[in-house]
C-alpha cells in the first residue's frame, strides 16, 4: 500500500507593522445604514485607521461608484493617504495593487548602458506585501478585492470585526470563502496587538486608549 501524500501547512505568523498597509473599502454615506452592525463596524474601522496612523502604516481607502453611494465617512477618509473611485467591485480591476506595490527603481550609474542582459534585474521600491483589508460589503467588493490581491501575490488579512454586509448570512458566507481560499482572519485587537508586539512600544498607550 502506497504512502499517503504529504500534507502541507500553512505557517502561521504574526503581523508585522513594517510590512502592513490598511485598505479599507466602502464605508460610503448612503451604504452604511444599511449595512449589518454598521455603529460597530464603522468604529472598528476608524481605529484601524488610527492605529495604522500610530504606527506608520499606510492607509487607502476605496469607494464604489461615489456618485450614488456618496464618499466614505469623513472619519475615515481623512484618514486614508488616497482613496480610490471606482466602477468596479475589486479595487484592484481598477488600479488598487499598484497603489500598493511601489514602482521598481530605476538602475543606478553606468549600469543602463551595459546590454541587458549583464543588467541587474531593476529594484523594488520598499516593498509592504501584506494587506490588512476590512470593508463592506463583505461578499461583495471586499471579497473580490480580497481574491485578486491573493492573485497578485499579496498576502492579505481580513479584519471580520470591521466587515459586514447588508445581510449576516451574506457576511458570514464571505469568510467563510475567504477562509477557504487562504485569507487570514482576524480581529481589530489582533491587528493592534500583533502591531505592537509588546507593552513597550512607543505607541503602546495611545494604541490601548482606541482600543478601550
Amino acid at each position: 500500500m502506497a504512502d499517503p501524500e504529504p500534507t502541507f501547512r500553512k505557517i502561521a505568523m504574526l503581523l508585522d507593522a513594517s510590512q502592513s498597509q490598511l485598505v479599507l473599502v466602502d464605508y460610503q454615506s448612503r451604504l452604511m445604514p444599511a449595512i449589518f452592525e454598521n455603529t460597530l463596524v464603522l468604529a472598528n474601522a476608524l481605529r484601524l485607521a488610527q492605529l495604522a496612523r500610530l504606527m506608520e502604516v499606510p492607509v487607502w481607502g476605496t469607494e464604489q461608484n461615489p456618485s450614488r453611494l456618496g464618499e466614505n465617512a469623513p472619519e475615515i477618509r481623512v484618514l486614508c493617504d488616497q482613496t480610490l473611485s471606482k466602477m468596479q467591485f475589486s479595487g484592484v480591476e481598477e488600479g488598487l495593487g499598484e497603489w500598493l506595490r511601489p514602482p521598481a527603481k530605476p538602475v543606478a550609474g553606468n549600469a543602463r548602458s551595459l546590454p541587458k542582459h549583464l543588467q541587474k534585474p531593476a529594484a523594488q521600491g520598499d516593498e509592504r506585501n501584506t494587506i490588512v483589508l476590512a470593508g463592506c460589503e463583505a461578499h461583495v467588493c471586499l471579497l473580490q478585492t480580497a481574491l485578486d490581491l491573493l492573485e497578485d501575490e499579496f498576502e492579505v488579512w481580513v479584519v471580520t470585526d470591521a466587515c459586514s454586509s447588508r445581510t449576516e448570512r451574506n457576511r458570514d458566507a464571505a469568510f467563510d470563502r475567504l477562509a477557504g481560499a487562504g485569507v487570514e482572519l482576524v480581529t481589530t485587537e489582533m491587528v493592534a496587538f500583533e502591531w505592537l508586539r509588546s507593552a513597550e512600544h512607543p505607541a503602546f498607550k495611545a494604541a490601548q486608549a482606541l482600543i478601550k
